[in-house]
């Protein structure tokens, strides 16, 4: 039960946790791939973390801000009881909900950076595209750019041969 003599270190830290996830879910869902599960990219292998790790490192994120910076850091497990005042306010909470979202937009960011250098590795890899292919193929996520680019370049180079 939350609240009252019930509430000890442990369901506050569950709270902040549980929280915490919700931001990384929102993440996820706000992201360009959406609720998508892992995988790897087939064509560049790129691992994208999908939902569950946003969610993941959400947790973990307002777990660790919580317990070094909030009231958590004031606790100490070594002691006979865990039953000691802890200021847990509505602002905790929502605090480790956006840490979770950061946090996860953290990771979300770390997966578009590689694929968006695979995306230039490609193009540049190709012979120069025409304006108007360069200007289309930034459109969409950095998934969708990475495979604008190939399209792009392949279709460049099968003019070229003909």
């Amino acid at each position: 039960m939350v609240g009252g003599d019930d509430m000890n270190a442990w369901c506050c830290a569950s709270l902040v946790s549980v929280f915490g996830a919700f931001g990384g879910m929102v993440n996820a869902a706000l992201s360009d791939t959406g609720l998508a599960l892992p995988h790897r990219d087939k064509e560049s292998g790129v691992w994208c973390p999908g939902a569950m790790l946003n969610i993941v490192v959400g947790a973990f994120a307002a777990f660790a801000s919580w317990s070094l910076y909030g009231s958590g850091a004031g606790i100490n497990l070594g002691a006979e009881s865990l039953r000691t005042v802890i200021g847990f306010n509505f602002s905790v909470l929502a605090g480790a909900f956006l840490i979770g979202v950061g946090g996860a937009k953290w990771i979300s960011s770390e997966v578009d950076k590689r694929l968006l250098k695979e995306s230039v590795k490609v193009a540049a890899g190709s012979d120069k595209l025409p304006k108007e292919q360069t200007e289309q193929i930034a459109k969409g996520s950095a998934l969708d750019v990475l495979k604008n680019v190939r399209v792009a370049s392949a279709h460049h180079v099968g003019a070229e041969a003909v």
